[in-house]
C-alpha cells in the first residue's frame, strides 16, 4: 500500500500496519504542524491493535485530532524515494485517495516519486522512502 492504494510489486513492504510509508510521513507532517505528538507515540509499533492497522484509518484518526485542535488542511506534498515499482501509473490514484481521506480538493495533493539512482537502501531495492510537507490553516 502507498498512499492508501495497492501498488503492484512481487516484494511489498513489511511493517507493523500496513507499511504505507507515504501515508505515514503525510500523517508525521500533519501533526508535527498541528503541534501533536508524533505518530509513533499515538499509534506505538508495540501495540498490538495496530498490527496489520490501515494507514488510512490512521490518517483518519490524525485529520479529527487536528480538527479538534483548531486546524484544517489546505495542502500536502509527498516525495516518495524508489527504484520500483514506477509510480506513475498509480499518481492520481493516490491523489484521489488522499484527498478524500483529508477533505481537500485532488490539486491540493502533490504525489512526486524520484530514485537515487542506484544508492542507498532505496537504490539497491531494500526498501522506500517518503517525505511529506503540509500546510494548515486555522479553521473558521
Amino acid at each position: 500500500m502507498l498512499a492508501g492504494v495497492e501498488v503492484e510489486h512481487p516484494e511489498g513492504l513489511a511493517g507493523h500496519s500496513d507499511a504505507d510509508v507515504v501515508t505515514h510521513a503525510l500523517m508525521d507532517a500533519l501533526l508535527g504542524a498541528a503541534g501533536l505528538d508524533d505518530i509513533g507515540a499515538l499509534f506505538p509499533d508495540d501495540d498490538p491493535a495496530y498490527a496489520g492497522a490501515s494507514s488510512v484509518a490512521l490518517l483518519r484518526e490524525v485529520v479529527s485530532r487536528i480538527q479538534a485542535a483548531g486546524w484544517v488542511v489546505g495542502n500536502v506534498d509527498v516525495t516518495v524515494v524508489c527504484e520500483r515499482p514506477r509510480l506513475a501509473p498509480y499518481r492520481q490514484a493516490m491523489r484521489a485517495a488522499l484527498a478524500g481521506v483529508l477533505g481537500v480538493a485532488e490539486d491540493a495533493v502533490g504525489i512526486k516519486a524520484t530514485t537515487t539512482e542506484g544508492m542507498g537502501f532505496e537504490g539497491r531495492g531494500e526498501g522506500v522512502a517518503a517525505s511529506a510537507v503540509c500546510l494548515l490553516q486555522r479553521a473558521e
